[in-house]
């Protein structure tokens, strides 16, 4: 039986040392060591620990809700390579056998890149004779089961793969860690798919008729030409859109937008019943923080969706820096928060956070 004594973590192309970073700082903070292996470009890292045991404590105990840069999580063995091209199911099955037993689902997946995508034909092919040959040993169950643990064989080349597992609880429950979301046709730009995908990470699908329904005040600070008022309005919101730029008039053709020709940062809510804030703005991370915070404070809003453009160096540092600046600020007023954060799938040099006041 093989050791499983690594951890695969997918982030985005040109983010690996920020997950890297990430990782070992979390690993430590839950006293388990170890080092990470980096390759620029590549869309993943792995992370090897020292002590045996350690990364399935790891992926079983680290939240997987508090990783900011990685889209996926999962343990893993030593590298499968040169596997033969008439028979690469057997390294896999015997990597598996004596690790795990019934798992719930299977996933065969590539990097986020373009090498990756020139196997997932390759992956979605394989898929199906292997999991016939993993439900023959049973180390998979006939019918998809939700609760158990996830199978992940991870290819980086048509003959070598990491084969491991995730747990359904403390994963994402997508594929490739990547929410699938069609452009809808008639929104105005395509950063609707931020706030959208931001939905679906940060709130909880059974919740979403108690806080995403319609008939909720909503404010979309530099909200022009309107890709984030879109899915508020979608949802059957009153939104105030707040930006110097023009609106798209379909929009405002909705009766649902009052736009607002004022600077984002200086502007004052008159009613004090506003449910959500959402904010795309391109400006300093701590200055949009700092205006994130004084909303917050004041009681202007119950939740907000936020974006922080990200600084060529020290994107991590620059993060949870900010984030620490945010839960302190709230802290010394005494004002309780949950915090997630998450570098999205259609963000690019930015991380998504979302804050949730909650009234005891």
């Amino acid at each position: 039986m093989q050791k499983l004594n690594k951890i695969i973590l997918y982030c985005r192309s040109g983010f690996e040392k920020e997950c890297a970073a990430e990782i070992t700082d979390k690993a430590s903070q839950q006293e388990i060591y170890g080092f990470a292996k980096v390759n620029e470009k590549s869309g993943y890292v792995i992370f090897e620990c020292y002590q045996d045991n350690n990364a399935e404590i790891l992926v079983k105990t680290l939240s997987f809700r508090t990783l900011i840069f990685a889209r996926q999580m999962f343990v893993a063995g030593d590298l499968l390579s040169n596997l033969p091209a008439n028979d690469r199911i057997t390294p896999i099955v015997e990597t598996l056998s004596g690790c795990i037993d019934k798992a719930g689902d299977l996933r065969v997946e590539v990097a986020d890149t373009n090498e990756g995508k020139d196997l997932a034909s390759f992956c979605r092919k394989f898929t199906v004779p292997l999991r016939q040959a993993l439900r023959n040993k049973r180390l998979l169950l006939k019918v998809t089961n939700p609760s158990r643990p996830v199978i992940h064989i991870f290819f980086i080349s048509s003959n070598c793969c990491y084969a491991g597992y995730s747990y359904s609880q403390n994963n994402s429950p997508f594929y490739m860690g990547i929410p699938r979301l069609r452009f809808p046709s008639d929104a105005p730009s395509r950063s609707t798919l931020k706030l959208e995908e931001a939905f679906h990470i940060f709130i909880p699908y059974e919740e979403w008729e108690e806080r995403l329904h319609g008939g909720l005040n909503a404010v979309d600070l530099g909200a022009c030409p309107g890709g984030w008022t879109y899915q508020l309005v979608k949802r059957s919101m009153m939104v105030y859109a707040i930006d110097n730029g023009p609106m798209d008039e379909k929009l405002m053709a909705t009766g649902q937008v009052k736009h607002y020709r004022e600077d984002g940062f200086k502007f004052t809510p008159k009613k004090h019943n506003i449910y959500w804030l959402v904010c795309d703005m391109v400006e300093k991370p701590a200055k949009v923080t700092e205006l994130i915070a004084k909303w917050l404070i004041n009681g202007w809003c119950r939740e907000t969706i936020f974006n922080l453009k990200l600084p060529m160096k020290k994107r991590y540092e620059e993060v949870k820096n900010n984030l620490q600046l945010l839960k302190k600020e709230l802290n010394n007023k005494q004002i309780n928060v949950q915090i997630q954060a998450k570098q999205l799938y259609h963000d690019r040099e930015e991380i998504t956070v979302h804050v949730q006041r909650i009234w005891g």
